[in-house]
């Protein structure tokens, strides 16, 4: 009977104890199918702590996420550039310069609305109907103050009066007609107005350009730039000018903007001579059609820079002719131009005008005056502050913008 009795209570006891073990070994069954099919078939075995492969049943272990869905790509018009992108540096654009015969267009535009003073007074002096002493007196005097100077203007009034006897009664377009032919001649279209731009002797024109400090050289020898290159020059620019700061660097940028290559110096007040020398050393190296050196500003009562002057040229002759020195001029100084003209003459052997600011002044007769005082031709005029504002002289245009 006890027999009996401890049988069934080990019966009982191991029941229990199966009951206990059934739903331990159905949860490990079941984390261990979880498990699996959170990987996938790629993945890397779970290395344990022993460096064995194990399946880790760890609470914390991490599933896997599946990878996002890349974003839709962005509309790249609207982009802005990167800050480190901002500082990178970028070549100017090459500007096309506008044609010559534009300029003489708009130029001469420009130059009947600022000298209409002397050609419409002139004009309605002669137009009178009884013309006295009194009158001519007056036409004296319009033409001394657009400073044509005392000589040109004695010759002037001597012809009109000559041609006024000979008419007796005039119309307003007989009057015109007079005054334009007469100021023709005074200012000379005879005159050979043409740069000497051309290469010969297989080496390449050589220009100088000089003046007073204020004048616009540099500037004017950017713009000339513009007017050969629009002419389809090979053209190679020199900066002499290594006294006024950052004289250099204003060539150069002009240079860049039609294409055009500039030789400089990096040490302030370096030798203007050597410079100059340099440049048309390269330009024959490079075999450019011009080369142009500008000089610094002088003023002409200053012996030893007007000497130093005269040496840039000996230096640059060593190697190739000068062919062009052009003396730019402010038209709006008037007769104290003239003064600079004879000086500047005297120092290099000046082959051409530029009259720049000829748009600020109503005193257009000093291309008369400084033709007739130095024999040499104006041969560039400047009529504002645009890049393409300077054209080629000519005298019928030039006359008939005065008369408008």
């Amino acid at each position: 009977m006890n027999e009996t009795l401890l049988i069934i209570l080990y019966i009982v006891i191991a029941l229990a104890v199966v009951g206990l073990l059934i739903p331990l070994f159905l949860k490990g069954r079941r984390s261990k199918e979880i498990y699996s099919s959170t990987r996938d078939a790629n993945d890397p075995p779970v290395t344990g702590a022993g460096g064995s492969t194990a399946l880790q049943d760890r609470p914390d272990t991490a599933v896997p996420a599946e990878p996002a869905a890349p974003p839709e790509a962005a509309d790249v018009s609207d982009a802005e550039l990167l800050d480190d992108l901002a500082g990178l540096e970028t070549l100017p654009a090459i500007e096309t310069p506008a044609a010559v015969e534009g300029r003489l267009v708009r130029l001469r535009a420009r130059l009947a609305r600022s000298n209409t003073a002397l050609g419409k007074g002139l004009l309605a002096l002669l137009s009178r109907d009884t013309i006295d002493e009194n009158v001519w007196d007056e036409i004296e005097e319009t033409l001394l103050l657009a400073d044509v100077g005392t000589g040109p203007t004695l010759e002037l009034v001597d012809a009109l009066r000559a041609r006024v006897k000979i008419l007796g009664s005039r119309t307003p377009g007989q009057v015109q007609q007079m005054l334009r032919e007469e100021l023709i001649k005074l200012v000379d279209p005879t005159m050979d107005r043409s740069l000497n731009v051309a290469r010969h002797d297989s080496r390449p024109a050589v220009m100088m350009v000089v003046g007073v400090n204020g004048v616009g050289k540099t500037t004017t020898v950017g713009k000339l730039a513009r007017v050969l290159v629009a002419e389809d020059k090979d053209v190679l620019l020199g900066a002499a000018d290594t006294f006024r700061a950052a004289a250099a660097e204003q060539l150069a940028t002009w240079g860049q903007r039609v294409g055009v290559p500039t030789v400089k110096s990096d040490v302030d007040g370096a030798d203007p001579a050597s410079v100059a020398f340099e440049a048309v050393k390269a330009g024959i190296e490079q075999e450019v059609d011009v080369v142009m050196i500008d000089t610094a500003g002088r003023l002409q009562n200053k012996i030893g820079l007007m000497d130093e002057l005269g040496k840039v040229k000996r230096v640059i002759e060593k190697q190739a002719s000068v062919d062009e020195v052009l003396l730019v001029l402010d038209a709006t100084t008037g007769q104290n131009g003239l003064t600079q003209a004879k000086v500047f003459a005297e120092v290099v052997n000046i082959t051409g005008i530029v009259l720049t600011k000829l748009d600020g002044t109503a005193k257009g007769g000093i291309v008369v005056a400084i033709q007739k005082t130095l024999g040499v031709p104006v041969k560039l005029v400047g009529l504002g502050e645009g890049a393409d504002d300077l054209a080629p002289f000519d005298a019928e245009e030039f006359v008939d913008a005065l008369l408008n």
